[in-house]
């Protein structure tokens, strides 16, 4: 899984940045406009049925044929649906009518992807995750030479639509060659009311986040199609920080704070100590990448796509809140507050529509991104309050725990950030950067005599020693 995640982010940021410096943004808006649809027919192909078969303890074979019948139903009537919709979809957003072709060619991936649910459901169930990470890293391969062999020569949108098919044809090939599985003719409706409810649960869930992970690349589509491919590039580099952190911070620390959820005392004292790890790990990062935004981009797409730095730089610092409300959800998860979950994602989804109906009206692409920013603050004070009740720990030393590296981090960042009125080429303005901001912020924690930089430095030390 360790390989599958990170090989992949490596071989998603090669080809995002060859596909960034040769497509348009207007072939980015048009493909950011299928993406929404795309991302809502995914989510009823599957109806939250995967997840139910990885949840019952002993699906049978007639569960698993009964379910792959379903999906596969199901992918060619939302086809069908979307594939009769297209000239909607282009009317709704400007009147392009390139939009028409594009879609009833990239829908085509519901039915491969159909075809591939149970399949990789199988190899999950049985815990052998080795054939799916090959799949995943075949298909990045094969897709992404697709995509920058066809935008090189001049196919413009074109190249990210099928670089989409070629990577669900080739996971799903894979699979079906290496699963080792075949579906019966059989369908059986007691298969599917033995796990609906489940099923049901997880896709209302799934639908809910899907509806508000996509709302503002909606909402932009319509101020205009090069917005939203400007839009999309800040949001997808954004999200390759803050995700892979939460990631790491709820795989990690869920099993760990489980284990004290008995003691009161020592879950709190854990939980502080997991607050300003995860600050010590996130601050630096997160707030590093935003003072480099400029220069990185400039290295990355020369000027193209600058007008992306501004939003990129408030996603990168949303990206921190996003970061920390994971955690203390997790703190939540752990003592089993699962309604507070619940509580938790009708305040952050409330505020998210209070935010774009209060910036919509200024048609700004940047005031709906700081719009984001804001609800994130309701959502992380809201949080602390979660916690606090649940736990008895006080907002005030919850938060000085995740924030406790701020102050350090304050002269590094201003440095940094001096260093970008550099007349130099971007790449040494860069390593200007990352030289001077890790020795001002290691420095200041050294001479703080910081115990976790402490911990830290044995760490790596014991590494090179073994």
């Amino acid at each position: 899984n360790t390989i599958d995640r990170f090989s992949s982010q490596i071989l998603y940021a090669v080809t995002g940045i060859v596909l960034a410096n040769v497509l348009s943004k207007s072939d980015f808006g048009l493909v950011g406009v299928i993406l929404i649809f795309q991302a809502f027919g995914i989510l009823f192909v599957d109806s939250g049925f995967g997840a139910a078969l990885l949840q019952k303890k002993a699906p049978s074979e007639r569960d698993y044929s009964t379910v792959f019948w379903f999906n596969l139903a199901v992918s060619i009537v939302i086809y069908i649906i979307l594939y009769l919709c297209a000239p909607l979809i282009a009317r709704l957003f400007h009147n392009d009518l390139r939009l028409i072709p594009l879609c009833r060619v990239m829908f085509i991936s519901f039915i491969l992807n159909g075809l591939g649910i149970v399949q990789t459901n199988r190899l999950m169930k049985e815990m052998n995750v080795k054939q799916i990470a090959i799949a995943n890293l075949l298909g990045l391969i094969l897709s992404g030479a697709s995509g920058i062999y066809l935008a090189l020569t001049g196919a413009g949108a074109w190249a990210l639509v099928w670089q989409t098919i070629v990577l669900a044809a080739c996971k799903t090939i894979w699979l079906w060659i290496t699963g080792g599985w075949r579906p019966r003719p059989v369908f059986s409706l007691h298969s599917l009311k033995s796990i609906y409810r489940v099923g049901l649960g997880v896709f209302f869930s799934s639908f809910l986040n899907t509806v508000f992970l996509h709302i503002y690349s909606f909402v932009i589509g319509f101020i205009s199609l090069v917005s939203l491919g400007i839009y999309t590039q800040a949001d997808k580099w954004s999200k390759m920080g803050s995700a892979s952190l939460s990631q790491i911070v709820t795989a990690t620390f869920v099993p760990l704070l489980a284990r004290f959820q008995d003691d009161a005392v020592l879950f709190k004292e854990m939980m502080l100590k997991v607050a300003r790890f995860t600050g010590f790990i996130t601050l630096p990062f997160m707030c590093a990448l935003t003072a480099m935004a400029a220069p990185l981009f400039h290295v990355l797409f020369g000027t193209k796509w600058d007008e992306a730095i501004p939003l990129f730089q408030i996603l990168m610092m949303r990206g921190v809140l996003i970061v920390y409300i994971s955690l203390c959800t997790n703190y939540l998860l752990s003592l089993g507050y699962a309604k507070s979950l619940v509580m938790i994602e009708t305040v952050k989804d409330s505020t998210i529509v209070i935010a774009i109906l209060l910036t919509m009206p200024l048609k700004s692409v940047e005031a709906l991104v700081w719009g984001q920013f804001a609800a994130s603050c309701i959502t992380y004070a809201y949080i602390l309050w979660r916690v606090r009740r649940a736990t008895g720990c006080t907002m005030r030393s919850l938060s000085t725990a995740l924030w406790k590296y701020l102050p350090a981090l304050l002269p590094a960042l201003a440095a940094m950030l001096l260093a970008t009125l550099l007349d130099l080429p971007a790449i040494i303005i860069i390593t200007i950067q990352g030289t001077v901001g890790l020795g001002i912020y290691t420095a200041i924690l050294h001479l703080s005599h910081d115990p976790l930089l402490k911990e830290a430095l044995r760490h790596i030390a014991s590494r090179f020693h073994r």
